[in-house]
């Protein structure tokens, strides 16, 4: 990591980001499954495997955003 000072406002901004980027997507994700079990009529177990297969899903989606994330932001101030 580079040294220098945190920039705490970049921080926060990111970390607000994940927050509401993660409560969005994983949403979604268990929505889905639950609805496309639902729609089927797949029962609860297909339910619970499809919201795990999705949140799965999302959790990379969320990883890899974080990643392209914080290289663009800076997080340090040089000097």
């Amino acid at each position: 990591m580079a040294a220098g000072r945190t920039n705490w406002r970049n921080v926060i901004m990111v970390v607000s980001l994940a927050i509401l980027i993660a409560v969005e997507i994983f949403g979604v994700a268990l929505a889905s499954g639950w609805a496309l079990a639902g729609l089927f009529e797949l029962g609860h177990v297909v339910a619970y495997v499809l919201m795990g297969l999705f949140s799965v899903l999302a959790a990379y989606g969320l990883v890899n955003f974080m990643r392209r994330v914080v290289k663009i932001e800076r997080l340090t101030h040089r000097g």
